[in-house]
């Protein structure tokens, strides 16, 4: 069995409008999410070995607040192909991966997309078609290798978005 873990990256800053796209940092409440969403893991023991990232700030910041909160310390891999990936792009790259729970963070709207492909039924939650900023779906595949994983494949075992963490 492998599972994983799709997180969208937490809210951006948008505050100087001259940044590029690619190196927004995160808001108060992105960095503040990031850090609810690292303890959600913990305690429920979704813990990664590995975490494929796109090299965006966003997603790299994202990361650097879920894992203070996670046991270990997962191989971290920047994946530019990530940036803004299509559904197609982030299943070719999750089929490269070796861990057998494995955290991916990226962007929309090609993860919504990515995330309702995967699973054969979407969570029962409002927010999941929209997969607004730090989303994240916990699914789990009855594959050997990631390289065996097809549409539909997931079950969803759980998804949360930040502010229901905080309520």
């Amino acid at each position: 069995m492998k599972r994983l873990i799709l997180t969208r990256h937490a809210k951006s800053s948008w505050d100087d409008p001259l940044t590029p796209d690619h190196d927004r940092p995160l808001n108060e409440r992105g960095k503040a999410a990031a850090a609810d969403l690292g303890q959600w893991l913990a305690s429920r023991g979704y813990v990664p070995d590995e975490v494929l990232c796109s090299d965006a700030l966003r997603t790299r910041k994202t990361w650097s607040g879920i894992a203070p909160a996670l046991p270990g310390t997962p191989v971290l891999e920047l994946k530019p192909a990530l940036y803004h990936a299509g559904p197609d792009v982030m299943l070719a790259v999750l089929r490269h991966a070796t861990g057998n729970c494995v955290m991916m963070i990226g962007h929309n709207p090609g993860i919504a997309e990515f995330a309702a492909k995967l699973v054969a039924h979407a969570p029962k939650n409002a927010e999941f078609a929209r997969y607004p900023t730090g989303a994240t779906l916990v699914a789990d595949f009855t594959i050997d290798g990631w390289d065996q994983l097809g549409w539909g494949m997931g079950v969803a075992d759980d998804f949360i978005v930040p502010r229901e963490i905080a309520a």
